[in-house]
């Protein structure tokens, strides 16, 4: 197995390697400082585990997590953060990590998780796990409309006050097929059809 990790502190990719070096199926150790660098590095060589840190000095974690599942899907990473879990974990495994770990995790667990994640399973940890069951059930019960993006919401509720497109468009600066696609978005996540729907809901619900 081919592990590259992700870190912009040498002293943590140091402890890191020597834990990984441990691992019986791991070939190859390589390190990179930044997302740049580990861009660069999976067009030239393949990698079948990737720890990568979420905060990195050229860009998010999460932005290189997105960007590494879209053109290498096959490539696993395990996300490191001093976050706690509950605070990125959630969006990081929706994003298409296989695990998440804070950094004061002891090397036992490091060493589960990509035990696990090497035979192509996620690693949750026990309290990521209640956060993950907390959040389903929260959103089973939410309102409709609690799935909204912000822009989202802002334009459900100007047509439902009965404004044109173009009136939306003008107000928000931007263009009538930008305002159709998100009506169409809104639409979509409300399971409604018309427009006469949407102002009957926002009014059923208090909206407007």
């Amino acid at each position: 197995m081919n592990v590259l990790i992700c870190d912009d502190h040498k002293i943590v990719r140091d402890g890191l390697r020597q834990i990984l070096s441990q691992h019986e199926n791991i070939r190859l150790i390589n390190e990179a400082a930044n997302g740049g660098e580990v861009l660069e590095m999976l067009e030239n060589a393949t990698y079948n585990l990737l720890l990568l840190d979420i905060s990195l000095p050229d860009m998010s974690g999460l932005d290189v997590l997105q960007q590494v599942k879209k053109k290498w899907p096959n490539t696993n990473v395990l996300m490191l953060s001093m976050h706690p879990q509950e605070q990125y974990a959630i969006r990081a495994l929706k994003y298409g990590a296989s695990g998440y770990l804070t950094k004061d995790a002891a090397a036992e667990e490091l060493m589960l998780a990509v035990k696990k994640i090497a035979e192509n399973g996620k690693y949750i940890s026990e309290s990521l796990a209640d956060c993950l069951a907390l959040q389903v059930n929260q959103e089973e019960n939410q309102p409709t409309h609690e799935k909204l993006s912000e822009r989202e919401y802002e334009i459900m509720i100007k047509i439902a006050g009965g404004k044109s497109l173009k009136e939306i468009g003008t107000e928000l600066f931007i263009s009538n097929k930008t305002v159709s696609t998100y009506r169409s978005r809104v639409m979509e996540k409300m399971h409604l059809e018309k427009n006469t729907d949407l102002t009957r809901y926002c009014i059923e619900n208090q909206l407007i």
